[in-house]
């Protein structure tokens, strides 16, 4: 392994800790899982179930019949055994602009910050909506929408943006005790999201800490949009097929999609969402849901993302389950080493982004994710796009290190470790540059 540079290692111990603290969570029921495997030769035979196979029996024979049946079935499916049912949109929700600066990077942006009420009342809960356009555009631009780690603050130096005044996790060891954040905190996810690069490039940046959804932690939905929505009566108690807190963030992306589509800056029908690790399998469920999502962007989402649950290569249902146990609905439990019993797997996850374009990303070092499971998922996908005349992957084998493939969907194994790196996003541009650029 290359040794890690100091924002590697930062990002290697913070995310070493808060697995090694969420590993003491145990769920009821749920047996200490297997060590991880990362040999091919051990990756255990596998029927990855047919996206085309309707639950009637029937195939799917034409876009129209996947579009009319077989994609709310999986929709469905995946909504109860794995992520959870979220609620609709509130029609009283409200979006106020709330502060703006046009001359921000030395005349390169326009920053506006918004926030968004989902239940209309401003004492409700609310999420901070940060946004970056371009000057150098004339008309609106694409844009790109991502949840962050650690706060809008922490994505640019930019001393305008809102220090974030919610649940934040310890930046020094990631644990789950609160702290506040200061002006120390300002740009420490910058290298994370190349924000002055993607402007030049001609696009607008969008983000919101996860945090204000949900904080990340087993009881953080009790100062969340999981408790604010719950049922008088029962928030203590959830349904087994009742959101988790990746659906909680997915459905605040929506929430934000909304927010960004009122922005006089950004091209309200060129909105790509885009999530690394956690916030990546969020993105995932994001876009599958959500087709006013223009393109979908995972990166390094692994396990429960776009890596196949079947292969059982680094992180497994059990293990994900036993460290991770708010992620994921009730009803997810029952697949702990059981990723057979699946009435699903993650490539129809990423069949649900049809006909929209979508992006797959690895690295190399990161085989926690199963970068070729995260390939094969990719593949996996590929018979649904074919319904739709757009050409996948191109490639039958996985491609080689930092050799991207692909079209409409498109797929990349860089060097390094578990990042959102310069590279990647000089992939995710280009690929948006020939997808989103220029159209209407």
């Amino acid at each position: 392994m290359l040794p890690l540079t100091l924002p590697g290692m930062k990002n290697f111990l913070t995310r070493l800790a808060c697995l090694t603290s969420l590993l003491a969570v145990r769920s009821a029921g749920l047996a200490q899982p297997a060590a991880p495997n990362y040999d091919e030769s051990k990756v255990p035979a596998y029927t990855l179930p047919d996206p085309l196979q309707c639950r009637d029996g029937s195939a799917v024979q034409d876009a129209a019949q996947w579009t009319s049946q077989r994609r709310a079935e999986l929709l469905g499916l995946f909504a109860e055994h794995v992520y959870g049912r979220s609620p609709a949109r509130n029609p009283a929700q409200q979006i106020k602009l709330t502060s703006l600066a046009t001359n921000v990077f030395g005349g390169l942006a326009t920053r506006r910050q918004y926030t968004v009420w989902f239940t209309g009342s401003t004492s409700g809960p609310s999420l901070n909506l940060l946004v970056y356009v371009p000057n150098t555009r004339k008309g609106p631009v694409p844009a790109f929408l991502g949840l962050n780690f650690n706060g809008n603050h922490a994505i640019s130096a930019d001393p305008g943006i809102r220090l974030s005044d919610r649940w934040l996790a310890n930046d020094k060891d990631g644990s789950v005790v609160n702290h506040r954040a200061t002006d120390a905190a300002r740009g420490n996810e910058a290298a994370r999201w190349q924000v002055e690069k993607i402007l030049r490039r001609g696009y607008a940046v969008a983000t919101v800490y996860c945090g204000d959804l949900e904080p990340d932690f087993p009881e953080g939905w009790k100062q969340g949009v999981r408790a604010a929505f719950s049922p008088a009566g029962t928030t203590t108690t959830f349904k087994p097929d009742d959101w988790g807190a990746i659906a909680a963030w997915a459905w605040g992306l929506s929430r934000a999609l909304e927010a960004l589509q009122t922005d006089p800056g950004v091209n309200p029908r060129r909105i790509a969402v885009i999530g690394h690790s956690r916030l990546g399998k969020t993105a995932l469920w994001a876009g599958a849901q959500d087709e006013r999502f223009a393109m979908v962007i995972s990166n390094e989402s692994g396990e429960g993302g776009a890596a196949l649950a079947r292969r059982r290569v680094g992180e497994t249902t059990a293990i994900i389950q036993k460290s991770f146990p708010h992620w994921f609905c009730g009803n997810f439990k029952q697949y702990a080493d059981r990723e057979a019993a699946m009435p699903t797997d993650q490539h129809e996850l990423l069949a649900l982004v049809a006909p929209r374009p979508l992006y797959v990303a690895s690295a190399e070092e990161d085989r926690w994710a199963d970068p070729r499971g995260e390939f094969l998922s990719a593949k996996g996908a590929e018979p649904v796009y074919a319904l739709f005349g757009k050409a996948g992957l191109g490639v039958a084998e996985m491609p080689g290190t930092n050799q991207p493939a692909g079209d409409f969907i498109r797929y990349h194994i860089r060097t390094g470790q578990h990042d959102m790196t310069e590279y990647d996003w000089d992939q995710y541009l280009a690929f948006a540059d020939r997808h989103l650029q220029g159209a209407k």
